[in-house]
């Protein structure tokens, strides 16, 4: 008796498995460019809101 799960999905070919990894690094380079993106706006607003403080 294996204590291995079963497999719930038949393997890929070599074209699908290909596939799957340039979506998933499509998506991590995605998550990547959206986190950068709100660190710098974040980044912007707290800059903005020092610059006004100092000014009051």
């Amino acid at each position: 008796m294996s204590i291995a799960p079963a497999a719930l999905t038949p393997p890929l070919s070599e074209g699908e498995a290909a596939r799957r990894v340039r979506h998933q690094a499509r998506d991590a380079a995605t998550l990547m460019v959206f986190s950068a993106a709100t660190s710098v706006g974040v980044a912007v607003v707290f800059l903005a809101l020092a610059v006004l403080a100092r000014q009051a």
